[in-house]
C-alpha cells in the first residue's frame, strides 16, 4: 500500500519537525483529511498535528469519517 506509506513518512517527518518547534509540512488539507481517514481504517490511535489548528481540524474530520465508513478494501457482510 504505497499511498499509505507515503502518508506515514510525511506524518513522521511532520511530527519530528514539530517536536523541535519547527513547522515544516508539505501536506495540504486534503492530505491531512485522507491521513486521518486512513488511520481510522487501520485502527491506529488518533494523533492530529499539534502545531497547526487547520491541519488538526482536517485530520479529525477525516478520522471521524473513517470511523463511520468501511475502508475501500473491506467488503460489507451481507445478511442472509
Amino acid at each position: 500500500m504505497e499511498y499509505s506509506n507515503e502518508f506515514n513518512r510525511s506524518r513522521d517527518a511532520y511530527i519530528k519537525n514539530t517536536k523541535g518547534n519547527t513547522f515544516i509540512s508539505g501536506m495540504n488539507d486534503e492530505d491531512w483529511f485522507n491521513l486521518g481517514k486512513s488511520d481510522a481504517w487501520a485502527g491506529k490511535p488518533k494523533v492530529p498535528p499539534e502545531q497547526d489548528a487547520q491541519a488538526a481540524s482536517m485530520y479529525d474530520l477525516g478520522y471521524s469519517e473513517g470511523e463511520i465508513k468501511h475502508p475501500p478494501t473491506e467488503t460489507p457482510k451481507t445478511q442472509k
